[in-house]
């Protein structure tokens, strides 16, 4: 699993690769019921602690994305094709929050914003 870890980035080290193991399900780069490398393997290969792993795997779990199988390691759930369109849905969110803040920081109003999307959904 190639995961990439900007230690830069305001973002944790968790939720880097909580993001980018959801998006390798759900780009169909992990398949169903493939094994995930060992919470020790990873930390290893990324050179973090294991406790990050952890972290990581236990939210991939609560969110769905994984199971995790007691003294046989981690593997991809069968996605539910409803969570893959709400985790769909929250990423355009995040881009839309992005856009709308980035308009705002350059001195666009609502009503300008607005009419940007409009255009943009007519196209």
């Amino acid at each position: 699993m190639n995961l990439i870890i900007n230690n830069t980035s305001m973002q944790p080290i968790y939720e880097q690769i909580v993001e980018q193991v959801k998006g390798m399900i759900m780009q169909g780069v992990l398949s169903r019921e493939e094994m995930l490398p060992s919470v020790r393997s990873l930390s290893k290969d990324l050179r973090v602690s294991a406790l990050t792993v952890k972290k990581a795997y236990d939210t991939l779990e609560q969110e769905g994305f994984i199971v995790t199988v007691h003294g046989k390691g981690s593997f991809v759930a069968g996605v539910n094709q409803n969570l893959l369109f709400e985790e769909q849905k929250k990423e355009v969110e995040r881009d839309l929050e992005t856009a709308i803040r980035k308009g705002k920081s350059c001195g666009m109003t609502d009503e300008e914003l607005r009419q940007l999307f409009d255009l943009l959904m007519e196209e």
